[in-house]
């Protein structure tokens, strides 16, 4: 179960050199922005930008597909949605079910915004290393700590929460070949008999999740973490030019989507 989901790619790209704080506001962002207008022609601003920023990423487009994979189900649900439950005038009719021009528009339209949004996402986690993505998530919501925010603990829990997910998925692919080793079918089956074959998978999932949890805990402890204390940067965040260009790009991108 191969995954590209919350890794790190190291390269030498514009992109990894850039500082994580200027990526995480860029991407954010655009990300916003992107819900902002219902229209092809800024969808396509959009999708042309991401596109060219995944080339100057250098990571192979294979991992942009790994990190797509995992959704697929969710933008085909959106667009069978769309397709079949949008009124207006009917240009199919399959029984009950009627697709009409206004459906299979949007449709069309909430799919690529999801696709665009999901490799967008991508940029972030690819091209910046977790240490430095919790840096800059930790310095950005610095202000919050005003109103007694744990934002050093939120940026730390949601780095570590990115960080397994690979993990989890690969313990999960191991423990289902071990279950089919012993004789367990996860693909056979009407949709109560595969729930219930899930039973021998989640049980041990969750005994190892508890178990790393645990080993996080102590080996954090051993270290001398403590919550509630700012710590010192071993490779304080410097923000330069190229920095500022990317917001400065960032912004010319979202200003001219929103003219079209």
């Amino acid at each position: 179960m191969r995954t590209a989901i919350a890794q790190y790619y190291p390269a030498e790209s514009a992109l990894h050199s850039r500082d994580p704080r200027a990526k995480f506001v860029a991407v954010a962002a655009v990300a916003v922005a992107l819900f902002t207008r219902d229209s092809f022609v800024a969808l396509a601003v959009y999708g042309a930008a991401a596109l060219v920023a995944l080339a100057v990423s250098r990571v192979p487009l294979a991992w942009y597909w790994r990190g797509l994979k995992p959704v697929l189900w969710l933008i085909a649900l959106t667009f069978v949605a769309q397709l079949f439950f949008v009124p207006g005038r009917a240009l199919v009719a399959l029984g009950p079910l009627k697709v009409s021009g206004r459906g299979l528009e949007l449709a069309s339209y909430l799919s690529l915004r999801l696709i665009v949004l999901v490799l967008v996402g991508s940029l972030v986690t690819l091209t910046t290393s977790p240490i430095s993505l919790t840096d800059a998530i930790a310095w950005l919501g610095r202000p919050l700590r005003r109103v007694r925010v744990p934002t050093e603990e939120i940026a730390l829990m949601m780095t570590i929460a990115l960080r397994f997910i690979p993990t989890l998925l690969v313990e999960t692919e191991t423990i289902m070949r071990a279950q089919r080793a012993r004789g367990a079918a996860f693909d056979r089956g009407g949709p109560l008999r595969r729930a219930r074959a899930l039973i021998p998978l989640l049980v041990p999932l969750f005994v190892l999740s508890f178990r790393r949890a645990d080993e996080l805990a102590l080996a954090m402890e051993a270290r001398c973490y403590r919550p509630g204390i700012v710590r010192t940067r071993m490779h304080p965040l410097h923000a330069g030019m190229g920095d500022w260009l990317l917001l400065a790009i960032a912004a010319a991108v979202i200003v001219l989507a929103s003219l079209l």
